[in-house]
């Protein structure tokens, strides 16, 4: 006989049934839970707070007004935490190497979590470049009701009478350098710039996986562009709580909207708003756990038939906020309709074309229409060719357009910080292509971004009179010239391991070609006589480089 009758039919059932269970319910109780409470959804509250890291140090605020609407739809919510690292901290030092290693190890520990303790349905709460793609590959593998509250991004700082962002800094400091900033002028934009919590105020990574999850279905409407100190922000977060106890009981799960679909009108929409490359590494492998396959190919196709319409930093004038106020994503939906799939769901059940019909565009300058596009191509152009024979990939709406065609002699540094002292040593000249390898996601190990190492460039002048490839990646903030993910990388064995100071390399980007202009005869010697580098890694590193996959399909884990 049961002494407690439990009526739910949820999956956390198997945790709260029947005498066997007393132990179990013993331990929910000691949590305050009354007799009730057991037969209600328990819903996951996943949150990366933590306080060295000003995209998260007001989660804790966001996942409040999450369980209060969990709790008012008749739920319990059991927040649990897992890591995050800001990559703005992390920038130009060893720390990098471990940035990208961590988005696996995120998703990880939450499918831990939710299948050790049977949860109904999930509320993820994050911000930042690996954390969001992270979230969303967990919520795609573990297919559990679910919906995603992004933190918002910070609002822009100012300096000099503009508004600035972190890219602005970086590239300060390179100005500093020239002498055109003095020490009190570098000083104040540095205690301008980020004026509080929330994902830098430019189309970096962070706000490009805001952004992508919002068209992919798995936020509310207006999610990615609500800034973290805004009211709006801790609306999102109350309604996020209401919903996900709508879609437990009516087993609305994420690979009911993350559809082939709704993975394209999300790349799209992220070419059209000059979205972060780190998109490359992050879409294929949330894809690949909702079973779908999305190639480099499929995002040269899409980018070269959207326009570049949203001019937002690092490459243009706009912010955020700016975006937001011109009507955010929705608005920019609005735009695109004619090139996006009508009929993609989001987590409320409206379809996109419905989002957009709602939405209204409040500035035509922030948000172009399609005859009057910033440029005809969107954000990703995917490159080819005897030095990146598995693809590379360029920020095109970083380049200016008088940079569509470069030929250059090769300057080969083995990491990032040898290439930086020599962009600032001035070491580099007009027409030097700088070659950064062995850090790639094998041979870093952890692929490091090349973000000091292209400000540095922009910073000493030499934006357009240099270009930079790397089998590392970059920052959402980077802009130029600069060429990543070049794959196979030289851990591997790819071309780039075998490039010298002196030799020629082509970029065409309307040709989508990369090529080394060194014949297959010599690059047969070089192989045979040059070897390949090995960096001693212990821990986490050791194990990430050898369970790695290539750059190409997303960096991901071997199971």
């Amino acid at each position: 006989m049961s002494y407690l009758k439990i009526t739910k039919t949820y999956r956390s059932r198997i945790i709260v049934d029947g005498p066997a269970r007393a132990g179990q319910r013993a331990h929910l109780r000691s949590l305050g839970l009354l007799d009730r409470d057991l037969d209600k959804p328990f819903i996951g509250i996943v949150n990366s707070w933590n306080e060295m890291h000003p995209g998260h140090r007001h989660l804790r605020e966001l996942s409040e007004e999450v369980k209060k609407g969990v709790y008012e739809a008749g739920g319990i919510p059991f927040e649990f935490n897992t890591i995050a690292i800001c990559d703005g901290i992390t920038q130009g030092h060893r720390g990098m190497c471990y940035v990208l290693p961590s988005r696996d190890w995120i998703a990880d520990s939450i499918e831990l979590v939710v299948e050790a303790q049977q949860l109904d349905g999930l509320v993820f709460i994050g911000g930042c470049d690996k954390i969001e793609p992270a979230m969303l590959m967990a919520m795609a593998r573990l297919n559990l009701p679910s919906i995603m509250v992004t933190g918002g991004p910070m609002l822009p700082g100012y300096f000099q009478g503009r508004k600035v962002a972190i890219p602005d800094m970086r590239e300060g400091v390179g100005r500093w350098r020239r002498g055109e900033l003095t020490d009190e002028e570098v000083l104040k934009l540095e205690c301008s710039v980020c004026p509080g919590p929330g994902s830098c105020a430019m189309m970096g990574t962070a706000n490009t996986m805001a952004c992508f999850a919002e068209v992919l279905g798995v936020t509310l409407p207006g999610s990615s562009t609500a800034h973290a100190v805004s009211s709006e922000k801790k609306r999102i977060a109350r309604q996020s709580g209401l919903e996900v106890l709508r879609l437990v009981r009516e087993d609305i799960k994420p690979r009911d909207i993350m559809t082939r679909g709704a993975f394209e009108n999300a790349v799209r929409v992220c070419a059209a708003v000059g979205g972060s490359t780190n998109l490359l590494l992050h879409a294929p492998a949330i894809a690949a756990e909702a079973e779908i396959d999305i190639s480099l190919k499929d995002f040269d196709t899409l980018s070269r038939t959207t326009p570049y319409i949203c001019h937002l930093k690092p490459a243009g004038p706009f912010t955020l906020l700016d975006l937001d106020m011109a009507g955010g994503i929705p608005a920019v939906c609005k735009r695109l309709m004619p090139l996006l799939n009508p009929d993609e769901v989001n987590v409320l059940g409206m379809k996109i074309r419905d989002v957009a019909a709602r939405a209204v565009i409040n500035d035509d300058e922030v948000i172009r229409p399609l005859d009057n596009p910033v440029k005809e191509e969107g954000s990703y152009a995917i490159l080819f060719g005897t030095l990146a024979p598995d693809g590379a990939c360029v920020k095109q709406t970083g380049v200016d357009l008088s940079v569509k065609y470069f030929r250059g002699r090769a300057r080969v540094f083995d990491n990032e910080q040898d290439a930086e002292h020599a962009i600032y040593d001035g070491k580099i000249k007009p027409g030097d292509v700088v070659v950064i390898r062995y850090e790639g996601p094998k041979g870093g190990p952890g692929m490091r971004e090349m973000l000091s190492a292209t400000a540095a460039l922009v910073g000493m002048g030499l934006g357009k009179e240099c270009a930079l490839v790397t089998d590392g990646r970059f920052s959402g903030s980077t802009r130029g010239l600069c060429v990543g993910h070049v794959s196979p990388e030289a851990a591997l064995g790819g071309p780039i391991a075998y490039v010298m100071d002196g030799d020629v390399i082509e970029i065409d980007l309307p040709g989508r070609r990369i090529d080394l202009k060194v014949d297959e005869a010599e690059l047969e010697r070089r192989r045979k006589t040059v070897k390949i580098r090995e960096k001693a890694v212990k821990g986490v590193l050791a194990r990430y480089s050898m369970l790695v996959g290539k750059v190409s399909e997303g960096a991901r884990l071997r199971e």
